[in-house]
């Protein structure tokens, strides 16, 4: 409750906090070593629902709807997400070629090589996974990429700013920090725009939500369908 009371006293604290919270612990999360990796994951998930239900009543646009034109674009992305893979060099590729980073090992995030093919605690962990990505992170993204940094860039008073407005500056920004917050940096760009049109073209953020969830659960299942570990 007393987050809850800070998030009342700021509109952009309660879009803005609980996503740098989970950033924050994605950051940390690759810091241990692979069990506690796994571990902290769950952690996180469980942090990043209860911030959702933290804010819920406080963000009036984070409210999931259900469109045609959600289920087409999150499809959509999905393909061009698997269909992009091995055409262009990841994030991390390209830090390390202009020497912001070093070489690391592959350290991919796959369950079955860790605990068993089929395990119990493998399939706990792959459900987890797919529970985050399907519903918790596409609200703390949504929220903060397209209902409040769109629309902080346009006026300070966000909140005076229709969903329903366009503005270029804004939505090449927006993007391009989108972008560069997934290791397939081409991919979330595209995803960037694409997610931020249909905000603008049905003036509510719930249908990008359930495009963002699309998405993620289709790439979950590839991942799990063609062992393409690559993109968790």
């Amino acid at each position: 409750m007393l987050l809850r009371k800070q998030f009342q006293n700021s509109p952009t604290a309660a879009r803005v906090a609980p996503f740098g919270v989970f950033l924050l612990l994605t950051f940390c999360q690759g810091q241990f070593d692979e069990d506690f990796r796994y571990g902290f994951y769950l952690l996180k998930t469980l942090v990043g629902a209860w911030l959702i239900w933290e804010m819920k009543p406080l963000v009036a646009e984070m409210r999931w709807a259900f469109s045609w034109e959600a289920v087409i674009v999150g499809v959509g992305v999905f393909v061009i997400w698997v269909g992009l893979d091995g055409f262009y060099p990841k994030l991390s590729e390209l830090t390390t070629k202009i020497g912001f980073s070093k070489p690391e090992p592959t350290n991919l995030w796959n369950p079955h090589a860790r605990y068993g093919e089929g395990s119990a605690l493998a399939w706990l962990l792959i459900a987890t996974r797919i529970f985050g990505s399907t519903l918790v992170v596409p609200p703390l993204e949504e929220v903060f990429f397209r209902s409040w940094l769109y629309r902080y860039i346009v006026r300070a008073d966000f909140q005076s700013v229709s969903l329903r407005y366009f503005a270029l500056f804004p939505f090449v920004v927006t993007s391009v920090l989108f972008a560069f917050e997934h290791e397939q940096w081409l991919a979330g760009l595209l995803c960037g725009f694409i997610f931020q049109g249909l905000v603008v073209r049905k003036g509510r953020l719930g249908d990008a939500m359930t495009a963002h969830a699309i998405t993620n659960f289709l790439l979950g299942v590839w991942v799990i369908w063609k062992d393409a570990w690559q993109f968790w």
